[in-house]
């Protein structure tokens, strides 16, 4: 039962891909216009003047420097920008450095200051006066 299966399924992939091909398959260039331009007052087969395709050729021309000209200042506004983006993102990378370097540095000195505290409460205990803190003056009333 499986095989028929499996038979019936490459007959149906075949039949499948022939008709793919055939969509695929170029079609040839279609042969020069042999007949001569039809004269300015007479209408081409689509019916349309020589004055009307002239005019047609005109605006396409027009759009399509248009459009050029917008494609051109659109790539200078992408670029401004991705330019912009990148500056930010190194201020922020100068910025955040310059805060974790402060950070380290006073955690640094703020680790100095506690060993000498440690330090003098230390010698203090111990008998040495000189390394203790002065007494707290307290305030008259």
């Amino acid at each position: 039962m499986t095989r028929s299966i499996w038979a019936a399924t490459a007959a149906f992939a075949l039949l499948a891909s022939g008709q793919a091909m055939a969509w695929q398959t170029p079609e040839p260039a279609p042969a020069p216009a042999t007949e001569p331009a039809p004269a300015a007052e007479e209408k081409a087969p689509d019916g349309t003047t020589a004055e009307e395709r002239a005019n047609t050729a005109r605006l396409n021309a027009e759009q399509a420097a248009q459009a050029r000209t917008d494609n051109t200042i659109y790539a200078q506004e992408v670029s401004a920008q991705q330019q912009q983006v990148a500056h930010d993102q190194q201020v922020y990378a100068d910025e955040t450095a310059a805060y974790e370097a402060e950070k380290a540095r006073v955690a640094a000195m703020s680790a100095e200051e506690r060993i000498k505290w440690e330090a003098d409460a230390a010698a203090c205990k111990a008998g040495d006066t000189t390394r203790c803190a002065p007494p707290a003056v307290t305030p008259p009333k």
